[in-house]
């Protein structure tokens, strides 16, 4: 089937209102759970690439994440003292260290896994496999190539689209 361009400006727009929207749903998802979560949930985020790329400045991991310096630095102080994180000395650099993931930080991470794993299983039930495979391919997809346009990005893959099925996901 042949699409027009006009049928793909409408897709297009289509989706670029949907993402808002979606974004809109997922901060209010987080706002529901960190009120029945005494943990700071902004700072877990910051486990996932710890967890997928190994250990990091803490610099590294602002830059990684997108975010201010200083919020990273507040949010990886919090880590610390829950003991979810601990600092490592810079093998290249003796002034420096790096992050690591502890044992409680990798149990927190799983309950978190499964925490969302059972939010979508709810939301998906009524969906059948086709339906769940299609859309986890596509979006993705859409990850993969949204992330490749983002500097500093290392989970990008070469080429926009490349990751037709992509790894399991950590940091989204």
């Amino acid at each position: 089937m042949n699409e027009t361009p006009n049928d793909r400006l409408a897709q297009v727009r289509t989706l670029s209102e949907q993402l808002p929207q979606f974004i809109r749903l997922i901060q209010t998802v987080k706002t529901q759970m960190a009120r029945t979560d005494a943990r700071d949930r902004a700072a877990l985020v910051l486990l996932y690439p710890l967890v997928r790329l190994g250990p990091l400045r803490q610099g590294a991991l602002a830059e990684l994440v997108h975010a201010d310096p200083s919020t990273v630095s507040r949010h990886v102080a919090a880590l610390v003292e829950e003991g979810l994180v601990r600092r490592v000395a810079d093998e290249t650099d003796g002034r420096a260290s790096r992050l690591v993931v502890t044992d409680a930080g990798h149990s927190v991470l799983e309950s978190l896994r499964r925490e969302r794993e059972a939010h979508l299983a709810r939301v998906t039930a009524g969906w059948d496999d086709a339906d769940l495979a299609t859309l986890t391919t596509l979006f993705g997809r859409l990850l993969d190539d949204i992330a490749a346009t983002l500097p500093g990005t290392p989970e990008a893959p070469a080429t926009p689209g490349a990751a037709l099925v992509p790894p399991a996901r950590e940091i989204r």
